[in-house]
């Protein structure tokens, strides 16, 4: 399987001493930060020796690429093997993560403590008074106190919010959890962590299809077999190709993507029994469809 990344804007905000130190005036301990793709990471200027080594290594780059153009595999030339995806789409955390585990899958996850559900009905009400445009992606809670909320925004095309976005819901969020502590509906000091789904989000099947039906997405499924007693599982990164909610069936396709590339060789397009490959399968066999990030 893929090693896929993540990418949120978050904000924390703790009521803990112990969080970032104490804080005399309460729930001040508002931390938020972005994490940084690695091209946006900017480094000082190397030294001249060391831009020296690195030009040459580009220009030593450059001539290889030049090689490689004149390997590009013809459309009509055979492929030798039959199209299989390979081994290093293996990957623990992926093999964890699930649709509706109330983080990076998206949906509801309670830890059935006293308070969950009344926090759960408040971050509901904060999303209500934002007319539902900052609807909640996943919300959990955990047993030490914390609460985890991933927000998408509706009025945007993937469902993005930028940081003033969770900022707000942050903070209207806070007032709420602050008035229910003293009121006694849910415990004192409650970690909040508010954040956005992440560049590659999980996709909810069929309803969120044709909203990403254009993004390369990482699909895990199962195929039946004449052969095996039981389903096998196959994975890729895939584009989709049609779906019909009828059926509850939908097609796919290899993605255009470097991951799938590399198969045919280095620098070279998708061979064309890769660009005619397609998966047919029910929507109750996809395991999990994330979308996929190059960057």
């Amino acid at each position: 399987m893929v090693a896929l990344k993540s990418s949120v804007n978050r904000w924390i905000w703790s009521s803990k001493a112990s969080f970032m130190g104490a804080y005399p005036s309460g729930h001040q301990a508002v931390v938020p930060f972005a994490k940084k793709k690695r091209n946006e990471y900017i480094e000082d200027p190397p030294d001249e020796e060391v831009a020296d080594d690195f030009t040459d290594e580009m220009e030593e780059d450059f001539d290889d690429a030049k090689e490689d153009e004149g390997d590009v595999m013809d459309d009509d030339e055979e492929y030798e093997d039959d199209y299989d995806f390979e081994d290093d789409f293996e990957s623990d955390d992926e093999q964890d993560l699930y649709a509706g585990d109330g983080g990076a899958g998206g949906g509801i996850s309670l830890a059935g403590a006293w308070w969950d559900k009344e926090a759960l009905a408040l971050a509901e009400q904060v999303s209500a008074s934002f007319n539902d445009d900052l609807k909640i992606y996943a919300f959990k809670t955990a047993a030490n106190l914390t609460i985890r909320v991933r927000i998408e925004k509706m009025s945007t095309r993937y469902g993005s919010p930028t940081i003033d976005d969770i900022e707000a819901y942050t903070i209207a969020y806070r007032a709420k959890l602050d008035e229910a502590e003293s009121a006694g509906k849910i415990p004192k000091n409650i970690s909040l962590e508010v954040s956005s789904p992440g560049v590659e989000r999980v996709i909810r099947i069929p309803e969120e299809l044709e909203r990403f039906k254009e993004r390369a997405m990482y699909v895990r499924y199962t195929t039946a077999s004449d052969e095996a007693t039981t389903p096998q599982e196959g994975d890729g990164v895939l584009t989709l190709i049609s779906y019909d909610m009828d059926l509850r069936e939908c097609t796919w396709g290899i993605a255009d993507v470097k991951i799938n590339r590399q198969q045919s060789g280095k620098g070279r397009p998708l061979s064309k029994k890769q660009r005619e490959w397609r998966l047919q399968t029910p929507f109750e066999s996809l395991k999990l469809v994330r979308l996929y990030s190059e960057c």
